[in-house]
């Protein structure tokens, strides 16, 4: 993981610097609305900051608050650990009609996910996605984002979803930081 940190930062580091920098306290995060004609070419979640970037090439074209699941502090090790994975991994397909709105599905579990499970003989998990609200809370809206309520997965609204949702084809990269 720090490798691929590392690595992300000498190319990036500079534009989540200054966003990270602006966002001291989750009420801080104001949401930015992506131009209609841009599409990212990577995506980054800032866990401890409880955002999504949406990048461009160097610059930060879209923000939104997200919620984690209910122990998002560290990295994804087991199934029904609360937490999000981290680490670097696809956006690789989506699911127009999840029971969370609309769902893109994040390469989670990788391979050396799987292997750090088997050793600690425990299952992965798998079905991590970014999604908006389940059906019914949809009056929720971006309010959604003031407790982590998934169970490992990273959510946002449903108008941000459809936001996201046109503008990260699928194969987008995806950084998640703690």
């Amino acid at each position: 993981m720090l490798g691929i940190f590392k690595a992300w930062c000498v190319w990036r580091w500079p534009a989540v610097v200054a966003v990270a920098a602006a966002l001291t306290t989750p009420s801080a995060i104001a949401a930015v609305r992506l131009p209609a004609d841009i599409k990212a070419d990577r995506v980054v979640v800032l866990k401890s900051q409880r955002v999504l970037l949406i990048l461009r090439g160097d610059a930060v074209v879209g923000t939104f608050r997200v919620a984690l699941g209910p122990n998002p502090v560290g990295p994804k090790i087991r199934a029904g650990d609360g937490r999000t994975p981290e680490g670097h991994y696809i956006l690789d397909w989506r699911n127009p009609k999840s029971r969370f709105y609309r769902a893109i599905h994040i390469s989670y579990p990788e391979p050396k996910d799987i292997e750090q499970a088997r050793r600690l003989k425990v299952s992965p998990g798998g079905d991590v996605m970014i999604h908006g609200l389940p059906k019914g809370a949809e009056d929720i809206g971006a309010d959604q984002a003031n407790w982590d309520w998934t169970e490992g997965c990273i959510a946002v609204s449903d108008a941000e979803m459809d936001e996201i949702w046109g503008h990260v084809e699928d194969g987008t990269p995806i950084d998640i930081l703690p």
